[in-house]
């Protein structure tokens, strides 16, 4: 079996696409490392709405959210068994003492930083929803409002979040 190794990195129109929202670390080809940050999380680093250590913080959330298992089966669909019951899927519960520990860990969070707070978090961080779109769905009219008010959220869910983790360190 031959297996080609992938180490050329993006192509010139994914970075094109990316536009100013990645970073290159290293000159060597064997050793760059290109980090794409054109998601709603890296977006809103780069344009130092929120800071490094809030960044760090929502990442590590969102990393937990995805290890809990809670953002749902990548299954492909089959329309003949839509409405068929599976119990061998044991669906909403935890396949591993890991897994467990991950969904604890992200609705300790969660309920640390409160309502707003993680609402946003979880519509930026976890579901990739723009700042806009996300204030929008809070109720806020005007797409400045929106834009600043889930702003607002995200850097106190943020700094909220990297206190709890700072105690679950310490």
């Amino acid at each position: 079996m031959d297996t080609m190794l992938d180490d050329a990195g993006p192509t010139p129109e994914r970075l094109h696409k990316a536009g100013q929202f990645f970073t290159v670390a290293g000159r060597a080809r064997s050793s760059r490392k290109v980090t794409m940050l054109d998601d709603a999380l890296g977006k809103a680093w780069l344009r130092q709405i929120i800071s490094a250590q809030e960044y760090s913080a929502l990442r590590r959330y969102a990393l937990h959210w995805v290890a809990g298992g809670l953002q749902g089966p990548l299954g492909s669909v089959d329309l003949n068994r839509i409405y068929a019951f599976d119990p061998s899927s044991m669906t909403g519960l935890a396949r591993s003492e890991a897994q467990l520990d991950h969904k604890r860990t992200y609705y300790a969070a969660k309920q640390a930083i409160g309502f707003n707070p993680s609402f946003v978090a979880d519509q930026v961080a976890c579901f990739g929803r723009g700042l806009q779109e996300t204030g929008m769905s809070m109720g806020f009219r005007s797409p400045y409002r929106a834009r600043e008010r889930a702003a607002e959220y995200l850097s106190s869910a943020g700094a909220g979040l990297s206190k709890f983790f700072e105690t679950l360190r310490g």
